[in-house]
Protein backbone atom coordinates (compact mmCIF):
# COMPACT_ATOMS: atom_id res chain seq x y z
CA UNK A 1 0.00 0.00 0.00
CA UNK A 2 3.17 2.53 0.99
CA UNK A 3 4.52 2.06 -2.98
CA UNK A 4 1.97 4.35 -4.52
CA UNK A 5 2.37 7.43 -1.91
CA UNK A 6 5.96 6.70 -2.80
CA UNK A 7 5.35 7.17 -6.49
CA UNK A 8 3.58 10.05 -6.29
CA UNK A 9 5.23 11.93 -4.21
CA UNK A 10 8.41 11.49 -6.70
CA UNK A 11 6.16 12.12 -9.66
CA UNK A 12 5.24 15.96 -7.68
CA UNK A 13 9.08 16.18 -6.41
CA UNK A 14 10.42 15.54 -10.01
CA UNK A 15 7.44 18.28 -11.43
CA UNK A 16 8.68 20.50 -8.90
CA UNK A 17 11.94 20.21 -9.81
CA UNK A 18 11.00 21.09 -13.62
CA UNK A 19 9.35 23.83 -12.71
CA UNK A 20 11.74 25.42 -10.69
CA UNK A 21 14.16 24.74 -13.13
CA UNK A 22 11.70 26.36 -16.62
CA UNK A 23 11.85 29.42 -13.72
CA UNK A 24 15.49 29.84 -13.44
CA UNK A 25 16.05 29.10 -17.18
CA UNK A 26 18.66 31.61 -18.58
CA UNK A 27 16.01 32.26 -21.45
CA UNK A 28 12.92 33.14 -19.07
CA UNK A 29 15.69 35.59 -17.12
CA UNK A 30 16.76 37.43 -20.18
CA UNK A 31 12.98 37.80 -21.46
CA UNK A 32 11.88 38.64 -18.19
CA UNK A 33 14.81 41.62 -18.23
CA UNK A 34 13.30 42.68 -21.39
CA UNK A 35 9.79 42.79 -20.30
CA UNK A 36 10.05 46.65 -18.86
CA UNK A 37 12.47 48.05 -21.42
CA UNK A 38 9.97 46.80 -24.06
CA UNK A 39 6.83 48.12 -22.40
CA UNK A 40 7.96 51.39 -20.41
CA UNK A 41 7.55 53.17 -24.13
CA UNK A 42 4.31 52.06 -24.72
CA UNK A 43 2.91 52.62 -20.88
CA UNK A 44 4.94 56.35 -21.35
CA UNK A 45 2.92 57.10 -24.58
CA UNK A 46 -0.26 55.96 -22.35
CA UNK A 47 -0.16 57.76 -19.67
CA UNK A 48 1.48 60.95 -21.11
CA UNK A 49 -1.44 60.97 -24.29
CA UNK A 50 -4.57 58.91 -22.23
CA UNK A 51 -3.93 58.79 -19.15
CA UNK A 52 -2.90 62.03 -17.98
CA UNK A 53 -5.32 64.41 -20.35
CA UNK A 54 -8.21 62.29 -19.26
CA UNK A 55 -7.49 63.33 -15.69
CA UNK A 56 -6.91 66.87 -16.69
CA UNK A 57 -10.49 66.62 -18.73
CA UNK A 58 -12.49 65.07 -15.68
CA UNK A 59 -10.31 68.11 -12.97
CA UNK A 60 -11.10 70.65 -15.92
CA UNK A 61 -14.95 69.42 -15.36
CA UNK A 62 -14.63 70.39 -11.88
CA UNK A 63 -14.15 74.42 -12.64
CA UNK A 64 -15.38 77.16 -14.58
CA UNK A 65 -12.78 78.68 -17.45
CA UNK A 66 -13.00 80.38 -20.22
CA UNK A 67 -9.78 79.35 -21.69
CA UNK A 68 -7.66 82.11 -20.52
CA UNK A 69 -7.00 83.10 -16.58
CA UNK A 70 -7.45 81.74 -13.48
CA UNK A 71 -9.87 78.89 -13.57
CA UNK A 72 -12.74 78.88 -10.72
CA UNK A 73 -13.50 75.60 -8.74
CA UNK A 74 -17.65 74.58 -9.44
CA UNK A 75 -17.44 71.19 -8.10
CA UNK A 76 -20.19 69.31 -9.90
CA UNK A 77 -22.32 72.64 -10.82
CA UNK A 78 -20.78 71.58 -14.76
CA UNK A 79 -22.87 68.44 -14.42
CA UNK A 80 -25.67 70.03 -13.03
CA UNK A 81 -25.66 72.46 -15.74
CA UNK A 82 -25.73 69.68 -18.50
CA UNK A 83 -28.52 68.13 -17.18
CA UNK A 84 -30.80 70.95 -16.87
CA UNK A 85 -29.83 71.95 -20.30
CA UNK A 86 -32.45 71.10 -22.62
CA UNK A 87 -29.66 71.29 -25.92
CA UNK A 88 -27.67 68.79 -23.92
CA UNK A 89 -30.78 66.73 -23.37
CA UNK A 90 -31.41 66.92 -27.00
CA UNK A 91 -28.05 66.29 -27.92
CA UNK A 92 -28.01 62.87 -25.48
CA UNK A 93 -31.19 61.66 -26.77
CA UNK A 94 -29.70 61.98 -30.24
CA UNK A 95 -26.29 60.36 -28.91
CA UNK A 96 -28.60 57.26 -27.90
CA UNK A 97 -30.84 57.28 -31.35
CA UNK A 98 -27.36 57.19 -33.20
CA UNK A 99 -26.25 54.23 -30.91
CA UNK A 100 -29.06 52.18 -30.73
CA UNK A 101 -31.30 53.04 -33.81
CA UNK A 102 -28.54 53.08 -36.32
CA UNK A 103 -26.70 50.94 -35.11
CA UNK A 104 -29.34 48.31 -35.25
CA UNK A 105 -30.75 49.15 -38.53
CA UNK A 106 -26.35 48.84 -39.64
CA UNK A 107 -25.81 45.54 -38.27
CA UNK A 108 -29.69 44.21 -40.04
CA UNK A 109 -28.24 45.40 -42.98
CA UNK A 110 -24.61 43.74 -42.63
CA UNK A 111 -26.57 40.38 -41.78
CA UNK A 112 -28.32 40.66 -44.80
CA UNK A 113 -25.74 41.21 -46.64
CA UNK A 114 -24.02 38.39 -45.00
CA UNK A 115 -26.43 35.74 -45.74
CA UNK A 116 -27.12 37.36 -49.39
CA UNK A 117 -22.60 37.23 -49.78
CA UNK A 118 -21.85 34.15 -48.21
CA UNK A 119 -22.81 32.59 -51.32
CA UNK A 120 -22.51 35.02 -53.85
CA UNK A 121 -19.53 34.95 -56.95
CA UNK A 122 -17.61 37.38 -56.84
CA UNK A 123 -18.09 38.39 -53.34
CA UNK A 124 -14.50 39.69 -52.56
CA UNK A 125 -15.19 42.61 -55.53
CA UNK A 126 -18.59 43.28 -53.77
CA UNK A 127 -17.07 43.17 -50.22
CA UNK A 128 -14.58 45.81 -51.59
CA UNK A 129 -17.47 47.83 -53.09
CA UNK A 130 -19.21 48.15 -49.71
CA UNK A 131 -16.22 49.02 -48.00
CA UNK A 132 -15.51 51.97 -50.13
CA UNK A 133 -17.11 54.79 -48.00
CA UNK A 134 -14.95 54.06 -44.92
CA UNK A 135 -11.98 54.69 -47.01
CA UNK A 136 -13.63 58.72 -48.50
CA UNK A 137 -13.27 61.06 -45.85
CA UNK A 138 -16.53 61.09 -43.73
CA UNK A 139 -16.77 65.51 -44.69
CA UNK A 140 -16.68 64.48 -48.51
CA UNK A 141 -19.49 61.55 -47.88
CA UNK A 142 -21.33 64.29 -46.02
CA UNK A 143 -21.74 66.62 -48.86
CA UNK A 144 -22.63 64.23 -51.11
CA UNK A 145 -25.34 62.81 -48.85
CA UNK A 146 -26.90 66.69 -48.85
CA UNK A 147 -26.33 66.50 -52.79
CA UNK A 148 -28.58 63.58 -52.99
CA UNK A 149 -31.44 64.92 -51.07
CA UNK A 150 -31.39 68.25 -52.02
CA UNK A 151 -34.76 69.88 -53.81
CA UNK A 152 -33.29 68.96 -57.12
CA UNK A 153 -31.20 65.94 -55.86
CA UNK A 154 -31.08 62.28 -56.95
CA UNK A 155 -33.71 61.03 -53.73
CA UNK A 156 -36.70 63.83 -55.33
CA UNK A 157 -36.04 63.35 -59.02
CA UNK A 158 -36.64 59.64 -58.13
CA UNK A 159 -39.32 60.05 -56.19
CA UNK A 160 -41.25 62.43 -58.88
CA UNK A 161 -40.47 59.73 -61.50
CA UNK A 162 -42.50 56.90 -59.04
CA UNK A 163 -45.43 59.54 -59.65
CA UNK A 164 -44.84 61.60 -55.85
CA UNK A 165 -45.41 65.17 -57.12
CA UNK A 166 -44.38 66.80 -54.01
CA UNK A 167 -41.63 65.29 -52.10
CA UNK A 168 -40.80 65.97 -48.75
CA UNK A 169 -38.15 68.69 -47.81
CA UNK A 170 -35.69 65.71 -46.78
CA UNK A 171 -33.33 69.00 -45.48
CA UNK A 172 -35.84 70.58 -43.50
CA UNK A 173 -35.78 70.58 -39.87
CA UNK A 174 -38.59 67.69 -39.49
CA UNK A 175 -36.63 65.31 -41.62
CA UNK A 176 -32.96 66.45 -41.32
CA UNK A 177 -31.95 64.05 -38.18
CA UNK A 178 -33.60 60.97 -39.94
CA UNK A 179 -32.08 61.43 -43.12
CA UNK A 180 -28.40 61.66 -40.94
CA UNK A 181 -29.44 58.67 -39.63
CA UNK A 182 -30.24 56.52 -42.90
CA UNK A 183 -26.75 58.55 -44.34
CA UNK A 184 -24.39 57.31 -40.84
CA UNK A 185 -25.96 53.07 -41.91
CA UNK A 186 -24.76 54.03 -45.07
CA UNK A 187 -21.52 54.78 -44.48
CA UNK A 188 -21.22 52.09 -41.52
CA UNK A 189 -22.73 49.40 -43.34
CA UNK A 190 -19.66 48.35 -45.65
CA UNK A 191 -17.21 48.00 -42.74
CA UNK A 192 -19.71 45.95 -40.09
CA UNK A 193 -20.36 43.55 -43.58
CA UNK A 194 -16.44 43.30 -44.02
CA UNK A 195 -15.35 42.04 -40.72
CA UNK A 196 -18.90 40.06 -40.53
CA UNK A 197 -17.92 38.06 -43.67
CA UNK A 198 -14.98 37.30 -42.86
CA UNK A 199 -15.73 35.43 -39.86
CA UNK A 200 -18.30 33.60 -41.99
CA UNK A 201 -15.36 32.86 -44.36
CA UNK A 202 -13.64 30.52 -41.24
CA UNK A 203 -17.07 28.34 -40.44
CA UNK A 204 -16.51 25.36 -42.34
CA UNK A 205 -18.12 25.09 -45.38
CA UNK A 206 -19.54 21.01 -44.45
CA UNK A 207 -21.90 23.15 -41.52
CA UNK A 208 -23.52 24.76 -44.41
CA UNK A 209 -23.69 21.26 -46.43
CA UNK A 210 -25.36 19.20 -43.60
CA UNK A 211 -28.11 22.21 -43.84
CA UNK A 212 -28.64 21.86 -47.40
CA UNK A 213 -28.88 17.59 -46.70
CA UNK A 214 -31.14 18.73 -43.97
CA UNK A 215 -33.55 21.31 -46.00
CA UNK A 216 -32.61 23.86 -43.58
CA UNK A 217 -33.43 27.45 -45.54
CA UNK A 218 -31.46 30.68 -45.36
CA UNK A 219 -32.46 32.02 -42.70
CA UNK A 220 -32.21 28.43 -40.51
CA UNK A 221 -28.63 28.91 -41.77
CA UNK A 222 -28.04 31.86 -40.48
CA UNK A 223 -29.66 31.31 -36.94
CA UNK A 224 -28.34 28.37 -36.38
CA UNK A 225 -24.99 28.28 -38.06
CA UNK A 226 -23.57 31.20 -39.44
CA UNK A 227 -24.88 33.57 -36.05
CA UNK A 228 -23.78 31.10 -33.48
CA UNK A 229 -20.12 31.13 -34.82
CA UNK A 230 -19.61 34.25 -35.53
CA UNK A 231 -21.59 35.57 -31.88
CA UNK A 232 -17.74 36.76 -30.80
CA UNK A 233 -17.02 38.68 -34.05
CA UNK A 234 -21.00 40.12 -33.00
CA UNK A 235 -19.88 41.19 -29.86
CA UNK A 236 -16.60 42.93 -31.09
CA UNK A 237 -18.31 44.62 -33.86
CA UNK A 238 -20.99 45.80 -31.11
CA UNK A 239 -18.23 47.70 -28.95
CA UNK A 240 -16.54 49.17 -31.50
CA UNK A 241 -19.69 50.59 -33.20
CA UNK A 242 -21.05 52.29 -29.79
CA UNK A 243 -17.35 54.04 -29.26
CA UNK A 244 -17.37 55.21 -33.12
CA UNK A 245 -21.43 56.05 -32.46
CA UNK A 246 -20.33 58.13 -29.64
CA UNK A 247 -17.98 60.41 -31.47
CA UNK A 248 -19.48 60.74 -34.44
CA UNK A 249 -19.26 64.70 -35.91
CA UNK A 250 -17.75 65.91 -39.08
CA UNK A 251 -21.21 63.80 -40.83
CA UNK A 252 -23.31 65.75 -38.69
CA UNK A 253 -21.26 68.95 -38.50
CA UNK A 254 -20.71 68.88 -42.60
CA UNK A 255 -24.22 67.74 -43.66
CA UNK A 256 -25.95 70.17 -41.35
CA UNK A 257 -23.85 73.34 -40.85
CA UNK A 258 -23.78 75.99 -42.66
CA UNK A 259 -20.35 77.78 -43.79
CA UNK A 260 -18.62 78.77 -41.00
CA UNK A 261 -21.71 78.05 -38.58
CA UNK A 262 -22.77 75.07 -36.22
CA UNK A 263 -25.65 73.12 -37.14
CA UNK A 264 -29.16 73.46 -35.67
CA UNK A 265 -29.05 72.74 -32.00
CA UNK A 266 -32.01 70.07 -32.92
CA UNK A 267 -29.48 67.58 -34.64
CA UNK A 268 -26.52 67.73 -32.01
CA UNK A 269 -25.21 64.88 -30.46
CA UNK A 270 -23.33 64.85 -27.67
CA UNK A 271 -20.05 65.47 -29.73
CA UNK A 272 -21.24 68.22 -31.04
CA UNK A 273 -22.48 70.28 -28.34
CA UNK A 274 -19.00 69.55 -26.79
CA UNK A 275 -17.82 70.79 -29.43
CA UNK A 276 -20.33 73.72 -29.10
CA UNK A 277 -19.43 74.61 -25.43
CA UNK A 278 -15.81 74.53 -26.39
CA UNK A 279 -15.45 76.60 -29.81
CA UNK A 280 -18.96 78.57 -29.44
CA UNK A 281 -18.96 80.95 -32.66
CA UNK A 282 -20.04 83.41 -30.34
CA UNK A 283 -20.22 84.12 -26.66
CA UNK A 284 -17.65 83.05 -24.36
CA UNK A 285 -16.20 79.70 -24.38
CA UNK A 286 -17.28 77.25 -21.45
CA UNK A 287 -14.74 75.00 -21.12
CA UNK A 288 -16.02 73.37 -17.68
CA UNK A 289 -19.25 72.19 -18.88
CA UNK A 290 -17.51 71.06 -22.61
CA UNK A 291 -15.44 68.67 -20.37
CA UNK A 292 -18.30 67.81 -18.47
CA UNK A 293 -19.56 66.82 -21.59
CA UNK A 294 -16.63 64.53 -22.92
CA UNK A 295 -16.60 62.68 -19.10
CA UNK A 296 -20.42 62.08 -19.28
CA UNK A 297 -20.01 60.75 -22.69
CA UNK A 298 -16.79 58.51 -21.67
CA UNK A 299 -18.92 57.32 -18.79
CA UNK A 300 -21.51 56.31 -21.30
CA UNK A 301 -19.13 54.26 -23.58
CA UNK A 302 -17.85 52.30 -20.37
CA UNK A 303 -21.17 51.69 -19.02
CA UNK A 304 -22.34 50.74 -22.71
CA UNK A 305 -19.50 48.19 -23.29
CA UNK A 306 -19.46 46.70 -19.93
CA UNK A 307 -23.08 45.75 -20.53
CA UNK A 308 -22.45 44.87 -24.33
CA UNK A 309 -19.48 42.14 -22.94
CA UNK A 310 -21.78 40.83 -20.46
CA UNK A 311 -24.81 40.30 -22.89
CA UNK A 312 -22.89 38.85 -25.42
CA UNK A 313 -20.85 36.70 -22.91
CA UNK A 314 -21.01 32.88 -23.47
CA UNK A 315 -19.27 30.04 -23.83
CA UNK A 316 -16.71 29.25 -26.59
CA UNK A 317 -18.11 27.48 -29.89
CA UNK A 318 -15.25 25.02 -31.02
CA UNK A 319 -15.53 23.78 -34.42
Amino acid sequence: MAAPAVVGTTERRRATRVSTGARHSPFLARRRRLFWPLLLPAVLVYLVFFAGPSLYTFWLSLNEWAGAGPMTFVGLDNYHRLFVDPVFRTSFANTLWIILGVGGATFAVSFGLTMLLRDMTGRKATRSILFFPNIVPGVILAILWGFLFQHDGLVNTAARAVGLEHPPNWLGQEHLFPVIMAGLVWTSTGFYTTILMAAVDQIPRELYEDCDLAGANAFQKFRFVTLPLMWDVVGVCAVLWTITAVKVFEFIYAFAGAAGQMPDTGVWNTALYTYGEAFASGGVPRYGSAAASAVVMLVLVGVLVVLIRRVMRREAVQY
